[in-house]
């Protein structure tokens, strides 16, 4: 696959933003574009410097995606592909594979790549995974390009929805491992977590019309067991916060994911047991430790349950 040098405009000035620079500006000729401008230079739109440019490259919330595709649609090349990384959704529960779609159509390509890739790693030269769909195969083709030889290995996904909410919902469970984790409660817990994070991830993306297997790939059980697992995670720290007392004020696409889940009826959240769970940790941190608590009771009962209707099975006559 032949590397050409590439035009690339970075929309964001943020930690995933320093780690695409650091990862393609060896090989590639970056733009770099944030809302606020450096000191010493003089604020330029976006839309003034996408011109030429073969990739546009989302490094920042799911939020701004709409508005700033709208203000460059008009100078767009139909060769420049739009790429975001964001792990969120908007105030309309769009996610940026969404927003892409509805915007660019199929007039200009897109793609979206989710994954373990975690900044701090990508900048200090440790491999990065991520899943890449595109709207369209020599888009599949340009993005993997693009990034080859930068240490982030890419695997291709014709599952769009799958890898997006894969990687959104995520954000919401590690939430949760964070607790667990600031609660002292083990590696056993954190292990139950993992399984039924899982299978809560798999039925969602399911409901959305996503691929059975996607879940337990790069952009699900690989960004999760990342996420979810790690130090310098922000959103497991999330959690450890909620347990602390420290949660007034603070912000995270998965909270954000989990606001928009219950406001717009995305989710029936009340059917599954962890993001209830999350959801009754994030409204009252106070009594993390007894619903918690109760959660767990409630899995006795449920155990409890499945034996006396297995048992009665067993002695049904034939």
């Amino acid at each position: 696959m032949q590397n050409l040098r590439r035009k690339v405009l970075i929309l964001g000035g943020g930690e995933m933003s320093h780690a695409m620079q650091h990862l393609l500006g060896a090989r590639h000729d970056l733009l770099i574009w944030t809302r606020a401008a450096r000191a010493g230079t003089t604020a330029v739109a976006p839309q003034e410097l996408v011109t030429e440019c073969d990739f546009v490259l989302f490094c920042l919330p799911a939020q701004p995606h709409h508005e700033l595709l709208t203000r460059l649609l008009p100078k767009l090349s139909r060769r420049t592909l739009c790429l975001s990384i964001a792990k969120g959704l908007d105030e309309q529960g769009r996610t940026p594979a969404d927003v892409f779609t509805q915007v660019l159509g199929g007039n200009i390509p897109h793609a979206v790549l989710y994954g373990p890739m975690i900044s701090e790693e990508l900048r200090a030269g440790k491999p990065g995974f991520a899943q890449l769909a595109a709207s369209d195969g020599e888009g599949l083709h340009n993005t993997t390009a693009l990034f080859l030889g930068s240490g982030l290995h890419i695997e291709a996904s014709s599952d769009r929805i799958g890898i997006a909410w894969s990687a959104i919902l995520k954000n919401v469970y590690a939430i949760l491992f964070g607790v667990a984790d600031e609660l002292q409660l083990g590696d056993n817990m954190r292990g139950h977590l993992a399984v039924g994070a899982l299978a809560e991830i798999g039925h969602i993306v399911g409901a959305f019309g996503g691929q059975a297997t996607t879940p337990y790939r790069w952009a699900g059980l690989g960004d999760l067991i990342t996420t979810a697992t790690s130090a310098g995670s922000h959103h497991h720290q999330l959690g450890r916060l909620l347990v602390r007392g420290r949660g007034d004020g603070i912000r995270g696409e998965g909270l954000h994911t989990l606001q928009m889940l219950r406001k717009l009826a995305l989710v029936a959240i009340d059917t599954h047991p962890l993001l209830n769970l999350i959801e009754t940790c994030v409204q009252h941190p106070d009594d993390i430790r007894s619903n918690v608590q109760n959660y767990l009771e409630r899995l006795d009962h449920i155990a409890s349950a499945s034996v006396t209707r297995v048992g009665a099975e067993r002695t049904k006559p034939v």
